[in-house]
């Protein structure tokens, strides 16, 4: 686990599979506005659970890293953050992606948590750099990441479909000061 001051990071486990799905089923028509795509039986119990193995197993190889966030002071599943399309070799990257649910934007836990798997990712994997892509007109999610040290690189042109058309999205990077 990642602690943090008012929330931290745990890897999802199959218990969690019940509150990870209400999680989504509440914030369905808003995190739809910035993600891609979603089938029907996403928004099933099974499906959940066939997820947090196949995140279990990923982590193991060393290709995903996805945490829930939660309050610390009630453990509510309030966020989801992810580490995936993890390189290694002579590139040592990953990308960040998370979802926070919208009754909590505005409170500091996206950026809470982006430092926290930043850390992760630098000091525990090792890597040396760390990208996200976000739509020019999420300016919450740009400030999060701002807020945690990424740097604007430029503009990825019709880069991710999301609710069937392809979308530009602001590209952000952070280094690993260490490196």
């Amino acid at each position: 686990m990642l602690y943090g001051e008012t929330i931290y990071l745990r890897p999802f486990a199959l218990l969690d599979a019940d509150e990870l799905l209400q999680f989504l089923i509440e914030n369905k028509t808003f995190f739809e506005q910035y993600s891609m795509n979603r089938s029907n039986d996403y928004y099933s119990l099974e499906y959940q659970q066939n997820l947090i193995k196949k995140w279990e197993e990923d982590s193991k190889k060393d290709i995903e890293y996805k945490f829930g966030i939660f309050q610390k002071n009630n453990d509510e599943l309030i966020g989801t953050i992810q580490l995936f399309q993890i390189n290694r070799g002579s590139l040592q990257n990953a990308i960040i992606g998370y979802f926070l649910d919208k009754k909590q934007n505005g409170k500091g836990y996206a950026t809470e948590a982006t430092k926290l798997i930043v850390e992760f990712a630098f000091n525990i994997l090792k890597l040396h750099r760390i990208e996200a892509g976000v739509m020019p007109h999420n300016i919450g999610s740009i400030r999060v990441l701002e807020k945690s040290g990424f740097h604007k690189e430029g503009i990825a042109k019709k880069n991710v479909k999301i609710n069937d058309s392809w979308e530009d999205h602001q590209v952000l990077a952070i280094i690993n000061p260490n490196d």
